[in-house]
């Protein structure tokens, strides 16, 4: 009985835990542009260096990543909706839109999850995760309400970054309705990892797009080597949380990242605060407790 009812712990840890590393990432994107890092570079480097990490402790655990049809497929649809397109255009986006607003927008995939679930009959509806869902959506909204009234917003930027959560929301339920069957997650994510490092590269030799590293310091370096262990951490963890928790919950790593990252933004880049901060972080923060609530609830049901 003590299982049943802890059920929701390791899930809402990882949701937590994840949501951390994904505020101070986005965070990390802007300073990366202050000082002339590419965000192709960045993200590149250390998505590669991320895959290499958690190759190397699947490895040593003896869970080396499959490889055949099934999983090649995963590997690659995953990759693109939930790493390399979604990141490329937040990393990319950052400079022009500011980290607080990338880490706002980051919260909205949660909606599109959620009726996508309900839609491919992932999940049931259950009136109290219907409006956890509502109340994290409504935080953010609160939140981003002002940075799109903005006179000096640049609108190609802001709609592009719409377009992130979309690709987010996708992978939130691909992961679910595609996960191979007997595969661990500690196995899934480098597989995912090392196909977005290879879509990565290809980019980098579009026009507009540098895969260079400033090496004329030391500090573009050591962000890359940050980032590489925030994402091997940020992904890792990602996968624990799809299998226990599922695609709704898991769509809530923004929210949480949004309440990291924000402050982060204000305190340590100096961005302005969004106005109502107070208000749309209580929403978020109800939204996550009642769809944690709404999950544990769905689970002791005989």
């Amino acid at each position: 009985m003590r299982l049943r009812k802890n059920t929701w712990l390791v899930p809402l840890l990882c949701l937590l835990a994840g949501g951390t590393l994904l505020g101070l990432s986005t965070n990390l994107a802007k300073f990366a542009g202050e000082v002339q890092l590419p965000a192709a570079a960045l993200l590149f480097w250390s998505i590669t260096g991320a895959a290499l990490v958690l190759l190397v402790a699947s490895v040593w655990r003896g869970n080396t990543p499959p490889i055949n049809a099934r999983t090649l497929e995963y590997y690659s649809v995953s990759a693109f909706a939930g790493v390399a397109g979604a990141n490329l255009i937040f990393f990319s986006a950052t400079p022009h839109v500011g980290a607080g607003f990338v880490a706002l927008i980051i919260t909205l995939p949660p909606l599109l999850t959620y009726v996508g679930a309900l839609a491919f009959r992932v999940e049931r509806f259950q009136i109290v995760r219907a409006v956890g869902v509502a109340s994290a959506l409504a935080g953010a909204v609160v939140l981003a309400a002002r940075k799109l009234s903005a006179p000096d917003v640049e609108l190609f930027w802001l709609l592009l970054t719409l377009i992130g959560p979309v690709l987010l929301a996708i992978g939130n339920l691909y992961r679910t309705m595609r996960w191979p069957e007997g595969v661990s997650a500690d196995a899934l994510a480098p597989g995912m990892l090392m196909a977005a490092a290879a879509m990565l590269l290809a980019v980098g030799f579009l026009p507009g797009f540098s895969l260079a590293v400033p090496m004329d310091r030391s500090l573009p370096l050591i962000l890359i080597a940050v980032q590489t262990f925030l994402f091997a951490g940020q992904f890792l963890l990602l996968f624990l949380l799809q299998k226990t928790g599922g695609p709704v919950l898991l769509s809530l790593l923004g929210s949480v990242g949004a309440l990291v990252g924000v402050p982060v933004a204000i305190f340590l880049q100096g961005e302005a605060p969004p106005e109502s901060l107070l208000l749309g972080a209580v929403l978020i923060g109800a939204g996550i407790a009642l769809l944690s609530l709404g999950k544990t609830r769905g689970k002791q049901r005989p």
